[in-house]
């Protein structure tokens, strides 16, 4: 997801390169470095990711705490019952509202 702060201007399509993409996620690297580019030439920030639990909740899984930065970046889970925001804070994950507050 692009953007600034925890504004989101554009979601971008990027291939799930993961070894076992029905479990993981892993951006395709090559995506990821050239939107990091774009925005080091002037275009929007990197400001978070976004993949699906499509039988789950949208809620970060165990397997998605363990592999999480700690960033201060914006994680968006479209589970089997919608979608929900979260800040991928340096104590954990924290429940965003869809106007970027926490809650």
């Amino acid at each position: 997801m692009l953007g600034e702060k925890l504004a989101i201007c554009e979601a971008r399509v990027c291939a799930n390169v993961a070894t076992d993409p029905t479990r993981h996620f892993e951006i395709d690297p090559a995506a990821l470095i050239a939107a990091h580019r774009a925005a080091r030439a002037g275009g929007p920030a990197v400001i978070g990711y976004y993949h699906s639990h499509p039988q789950g909740a949208s809620s970060p899984s165990a397997t998605d705490i363990a592999m999480a930065a700690r960033d201060g970046r914006i994680w968006a889970i479209i589970g089997a019952k919608g979608l929900r925001f979260w800040l991928d804070a340096p104590h954990g994950f924290e429940a965003l509202s869809l106007d970027g507050k926490a809650g």
